[in-house]
Order: C-alpha cells, then sequence, then structure tokens
C-alpha cells in the first residue's frame, strides 16, 4: 500500500437495498389481429409492448370484428374503455399460414374506383383487365390499392394506365387472411422443432426478457373458453421465465353455456380449477359491442390496482364496467338477481351485476374455491399480493445473488424487506409482514452450498364480502315519550 498522509475518505455498501416497484398487473393478451391493414406489422408470435392506442394499431391494425379479431377487442376496452397501459399483445395470426386462395374476384368500377370488402393480403394482389389474361395490370401505374378506414380494400384506376374505362370491370387474385383458420392450438404454442423459437403462450417467458416487466395478468378473450388453452394458462402463471407469478382471466363460453346454472358444472366439467384462474360468466355488451368478461375484468384490475398505488391490495369486485348489459354469446341479455350472482361467485365465477349503481363486476374467488378454502389461494386480491410480494421480491434482491453469504448479507435482506413490508402495513395494503431468517429451516448443509431461506410472513386484508346489520328493538327508548 501506498505511503498516505493526509486526510482520506472511503465507502461502504448501502446496508438497506430500495425495493423494486413490479407492474402488479400487466396484461399479456394472446389472440388474433388484423395484420394485413397494419401500418408498421407486428411479425406473428412476438410480444409487442403497447402504451398507446396508437402503437397499437401501427403494429395490429384494428377491426370492430371482434369474433375475427380478438386483440382489436383488448384494444379497444383497455386503451379506450379503461384509459390503461401498458398492454403485451401476441398476435398469433399468420398471413404466411392462416389464408386462402381467392381467383378471378369481379370488381366494377365506379368513377375510376371500386371498393371490396374483403381481408386482402396486398403482397399478393393482382388485378387483370379480363377474367381471361394472363398478365396483370401494374399496380402505381395502372392501379392503386390501398384500405380505407373500415378496412375495406379500394382498387382506384390511375390517368394515363391501362384501366381507360371509368366503370371498368376488373379481376382480382389475392389471398385472403382467414382468421377463422386460428386454433386453439395456435394459441397454445409451443417450441418450433426446426427454429428452435417460442409460440404461442410459451411467449409469456419472453415478456421480462424483452421489456423487463413482469406478466401479471394473461388473457386470451375468446380462445381461453377452450379448456386446453385455458390449462396452458394457468400452468403459465407460475414459475415465469423461471421465476415468477402471474394469473390467469378466462371465460366460460356464453353460448353453449347459457343458463348461470349451467356454468357451474361446464367448469368443474371442464377442470378449470387453479389457485391462479379466474374464470368469467357471461359476456358483456355497450352500445351493441360485444366483450369478454375477462377483458373487461383486467382492465377493471389495472384501474383499481393504478387508484391504490398499483398495489393490488384492493378486489375487483363491485368495480364499475364498461357495459350497459350483460349477454350470452348471440346478444341475448342475461338478467342476474343478486342472489343468482351470489350463487356463481359462491362456485368460483365471477359475473357482472346490475344492482346498485349501474353495471359491476361481480365476484372475490378464483376458480379453486369452493374445493379450496385457503384465502391465499381462494380470494383474487389476496391471490394478487403473493404474487407481487414475491415478485418484487425477486427483482429487488436479485443483485444479492453470488454475493458472500455473511451475516451482513443476511441483514441486508432483512432489514430492507421488513422496512417495506412495514410501509405496505402502515398504507392498509397487508394487516401486517414480516421477514425472519429461521436456523430451522437453514440448515448446515445447505449454508454450505450456498442456499439461504427466508421466511416471508404477511396477512393481505381479506375483501369484505359480507356485511351484516344486526336490528334489534330497544323497549328503553320508549322513555323518551316521558323525556
Amino acid at each position: 500500500m501506498a505511503y498516505r498522509h493526509g486526510i482520506y475518505g472511503s465507502e461502504v455498501p448501502t446496508s438497506l437495498v430500495p425495493m423494486t416497484q413490479t407492474d402488479s398487473g400487466l396484461v399479456v393478451a394472446f389472440g388474433t389481429a388484423p395484420v394485413h391493414v397494419a401500418s408498421d406489422p407486428a411479425a406473428a408470435n412476438t410480444p409487442v409492448l403497447c402504451y398507446t392506442y396508437k402503437e397499437a394499431v401501427a403494429a395490429f391494425g384494428y377491426d370492430d370484428d371482434f369474433s375475427k379479431y380478438t386483440l382489436c377487442e383488448v384494444m379497444k376496452s383497455h386503451y379506450a374503455l379503461f384509459n390503461m397501459a401498458p398492454v403485451v399483445f401476441v398476435n398469433v395470426l399468420d398471413i404466411t399460414r392462416h389464408k386462402k386462395a381467392v381467383s378471378k374476384k369481379e370488381i366494377q368500377l365506379e368513377g375510376g374506383a371500386a371498393s371490396v370488402s374483403a381481408a386482402a393480403i396486398l403482397s399478393t394482389l393482382k388485378v387483370f383487365a379480363t377474367a381471361e389474361a394472363a398478365t396483370a395490370l401494374t399496380k402505381d401505374i395502372d392501379y392503386t390499392a390501398a384500405f380505407d378506414d373500415e378496412n375495406n380494400l379500394i382498387i382506384t384506376a390511375l390517368s394515363g394506365g391501362a384501366i381507360t374505362a371509368a366503370d371498368a370491370r376488373l379481376y382480382l387474385d389475392f389471398d385472403e387472411v382467414d382468421a377463422a383458420a386460428v386454433t386453439a392450438a395456435d394459441i397454445v404454442g409451443g417450441v418450433d422443432s426446426a427454429t428452435g423459437k417460442s409460440k404461442g403462450l410459451e411467449l409469456v417467458d419472453d415478456v421480462f426478457p424483452r421489456f423487463g416487466l413482469v406478466p401479471g395478468i394473461i388473457i386470451a378473450p375468446k380462445f381461453s373458453s377452450d379448456s386446453v388453452v385455458a390449462a396452458v394458462m394457468k400452468a403459465k402463471t407460475t414459475n415465469i421465465d423461471g421465476h415468477f407469478r402471474a394469473i390467469a382471466v378466462a371465460d366460460i363460453p356464453a353460448d353453449t353455456v347459457d343458463t348461470y346454472t349451467k356454468a357451474s358444472e361446464w367448469k368443474n366439467r371442464n377442470n378449470f380449477i387453479d389457485t391462479s384462474l379466474v374464470a368469467c360468466w357471461p359476456m358483456v355488451s355497450l352500445g351493441g359491442q360485444k366483450y369478454h368478461l375477462s377483458t373487461q375484468l383486467a382492465g377493471i384490475m389495472n384501474k383499481t390496482d393504478a387508484a391504490h398505488d398499483d398495489i393490488p391490495y384492493y378486489s375487483p369486485s363491485n368495480k364499475g364496467l364498461q357495459a350497459d348489459s350483460s349477454v350470452l354469446a348471440d346478444g341475448q341479455e342475461v338478467f342476474l338477481s343478486s342472489a343468482q350472482a351470489a350463487y356463481l361467485n359462491g362456485q368460483g365465477i365471477v359475473t357482472a351485476l346490475n344492482f346498485i349503481g349501474g353495471w359491476k363486476s361481480w365476484g372475490n374467488r378464483t376458480t379453486v374455491y369452493p374445493s379450496n378454502t385457503d384465502v391465499k389461494d381462494n380470494f383474487i386480491p389476496i391471490r394478487r399480493m403473493f404474487n407481487w410480494v414475491l415478485n418484487t421480491l425477486i427483482t429487488s434482491f436479485w443483485s444479492k445473488v453470488d454475493d458472500p453469504m455473511n451475516k451482513r448479507l443476511v441483514e441486508t435482506i432483512m432489514d430492507s424487506a421488513n422496512i417495506w413490508l412495514n410501509g405496505l402495513t402502515a398504507k392498509g395494503a397487508l394487516l401486517g409482514g414480516r421477514v425472519e431468517f429461521r436456523s430451522d429451516e437453514n440448515t448446515t448443509t445447505d449454508l454450505m452450498d450456498g442456499k439461504i431461506k427466508f421466511h416471508v410472513y404477511m396477512t393481505p386484508p381479506s375483501p369484505a364480502r359480507e356485511i351484516e346489520f344486526v336490528q334489534e328493538y330497544d323497549p328503553e327508548y320508549i322513555q323518551a315519550l316521558f323525556a
């Protein structure tokens, strides 16, 4: 060491670690999108993080036909109705596979232009002057082709081109997007054996490495009514990217299940039962446009979390839906009494209720209820709090992995975590919480092998699902007559 003479300074690491803030309800939505009309189309089976409606439309296009393009339902609900962001979208519709060929479709120009109601893939479009012509006309010389705001294909003759008559008949060859060709298997996905790339729900694991954000809510409107899709959804809620946890929100089908009494039977028969799975029935409608209840419930969760410092300790039940009716898939209205809605809740199903204060989401339970009465598993907000606390602890102390396992490390983790849990308790997000380093849970051989375990005790508040007023006639107040 060099000879020193004077006053010097040095630093030691701070004994407390600031806790990172993980997104409690980052929505990861799987489905189909009209990418053939997108201005900057995203590749199929690629997670895309979108903070605005404009970003989402640029990457995926937009169409009001939610039955074909389910991600558009999520865009409309999340951005326009609930004003929430961000969302990670995964479009599984691959226009190189999910398509059908259209040959010699006849159109007639009116005033030099024609509108075609078809989901044409522009890169495959060929325009012919006659049905027998072997050589196609030249784009941007003889005609232009583009989509209007209603996603109709507009063919316009160009002055000086080969189309000389303003009312000419033309014949089109093109590949048309076939959204109906997308199946539950596409949503489930997997790993491509040839390329090694993940597809479908397997891409949940890609979200954190790509964006540094932890998935919180997994949805797949329309497709989640398939029992195989729901099974994979609930499987993907645990061990995300090897570490994190989320919940999945699925729908009980609102076509074959047309009464509330059938919903519970369907749930049990199709094994819609898991601590991390929330089931919804029926659908809701606003202005005649139908939405899956899972889509709007995800928006409610985000909006409720945002109103409480992005901490998921408030239940999404009894919160306002963006709806003017609850409906079946065919649009037939469903009217539930509070007793009927409570029956569904008692079967672990979230529904929609119009009782006091307009249309509200109604139900606190995950699908594991009533077979599992452990509150950390069957109450939605408590399940989400356990997920969120774990995810936050992981991201906060990841930097401590591989540090020397000494007393300073133990005290730093315990002190930092306990101060944070105390803050959550003061806020009302917990009734109490603490972290302990227990000798009975840390054996000598484990510690020698570099394994250390902390025990987290926590009690999130249960939702006040039942409030009772006991009335009694008190004859003592008769004396008020003589006052």
